[in-house]
């Protein structure tokens, strides 16, 4: 009985690097909007408290959009 070789090679293109790009960009969207989500509970969360509360925290109505995303600014 004969044997048979099967040999498998990988070439650069093709379905796996399609799958690997595919993969790769729905990760970092999934990251993305996640850091959003989150980020949007945070504006949320500071907007439902009293102006009142977010002077005591020092920060304005106005202000909340940067207070959130502060460590994204260089100030």
């Amino acid at each position: 009985m004969a044997t048979q070789d099967i040999k498998i090679t990988h070439s650069e293109g093709g379905l796996r690097a399609a799958l690997d790009g595919f993969f790769a960009s729905l990760g970092q969207g999934m990251n993305a909007y996640l850091e959003r989500r989150s980020r949007m509970d945070q504006i949320n969360a500071l907007n439902a408290k009293s102006d009142e509360e977010l002077s005591r925290m020092g920060i304005t109505r106005d202000g909340i959009p940067a207070y959130v995303f502060r460590d994204l600014f260089y100030v």
